[in-house]
């Protein structure tokens, strides 16, 4: 049976889906950009800072589903230019331990929504 998990601390969706979608164990998260959830502001004043937005919005998906970084299996990273690879990857380690890093593909794309420099999305299990 699906569940369908909301947070208020993360954005509303953009579109008709949700935030994430809890089935049997397991979490898939919709795409998160730099949304800030409480002023809907996008936060791009450089590409860490929106790095970080994007994974705070996330660690609040994954806590309104009891999970954290550590139950993530799988991320999918999505940026607008390959050349910011380095320092979305430096922010984005960080929410991990040393040795718990989920599988991941980072892709460059011609565009993403509003804009944004970077967006992700993870599959995380109990």
């Amino acid at each position: 049976m699906k569940t369908i998990i909301t947070t208020k601390n993360a954005p509303a969706p953009i579109g008709p889906y949700n935030q994430a979608v809890l089935y049997g164990d397991t979490l898939y998260t919709s795409g998160q950009i730099a949304i800030h959830p409480q002023t809907n502001i996008l936060v791009l004043d450089d590409i860490k800072t929106e790095t970080k937005q994007v994974m705070e919005n996330l660690k609040a998906v994954l806590e309104a589903a009891n999970m954290t970084f550590e139950n993530v299996i799988k991320s999918t990273i999505f940026i607008s230019n390959m050349d910011d690879f380095g320092l979305i990857n430096e922010v984005y380690g960080s929410y991990f331990g040393d040795t718990s890093g989920p599988a991941r593909e980072t892709v460059q794309v011609a565009r993403l929504p509003k804009n944004v420099n970077v967006e992700i999305s993870m599959i995380a299990a109990k």
